[in-house]
């Protein structure tokens, strides 16, 4: 842990669903106590395995809605109709006042509106697959979403890699454990670990 004065640095993992941002974050978190996961809320209901308070808080609309009327939300957005994905700036300050430094996992506009809010305390990180027939194939084998909202979900894909270039780092997720380390080198670097 920092000392009681050194307040942690903000790393925002960003890309389109699929992309295996989730899956570089989670492993970030394994190597270093360090860092800290920002927990979102979203209105979605969980998938099988996931528990309130670890992948997501699970908030019903009306409950987001008030939140969002308190100002309570470093960033939020409603992705799809009624579906609203959020950072609560509680969080977050609560994990950087351990001096912890906090991972984000956020879709491309949640990450660009934080790293707006955070500047130069902010590491924002862009995850790139190698291509979008890629991305189809990582989405079709999860098996979580009907035809119609997998199409949806690759509209907003091809939408979102456009954005690549405002991001701070790009990594190119071909190989985890290559990946992994790199957002690890630049972290070390960012946060003077």
């Amino acid at each position: 842990m920092g000392s009681p004065h050194s307040v942690g640095k903000l790393f925002i993992f960003s890309a389109p669903s699929g992309s295996g941002k989730t899956s570089i974050v989670k492993a970030l978190l394994q190597r270093d106590p360090r860092l800290a996961f920002s927990v979102s809320c979203t209105t979605r209901p969980p998938r099988p395995g996931e528990q309130h308070g670890r992948e997501y808080y699970f908030i019903s609309v009306e409950e987001f809605k008030k939140r969002i009327a308190e100002n309570a939300f470093a960033e939020w957005e409603m992705v799809y109709d009624n579906l609203y994905y959020g950072t609560l700036k509680s969080e977050v300050e609560s994990l950087r006042r351990k001096g912890l430094h906090v991972l984000f996992d956020v879709d491309v506009e949640g990450g660009l509106n934080l790293k707006k809010l955070y500047g130069a305390d902010a590491l924002s990180f862009f995850v790139m697959l190698p291509s979008l027939e890629e991305l189809e194939k990582r989405l079709r084998a999860r098996s979580t979403e009907s035809e119609e909202m997998l199409q949806i979900r690759m509209a907003k894909a091809r939408k979102e890699m456009e954005y690549h270039s405002q991001f701070d780092v790009v990594l190119f997720n071909d190989q985890l454990d290559k990946v992994v380390q790199e957002a690890y080198d630049h972290i070390r670097q960012f946060a003077g670990l």
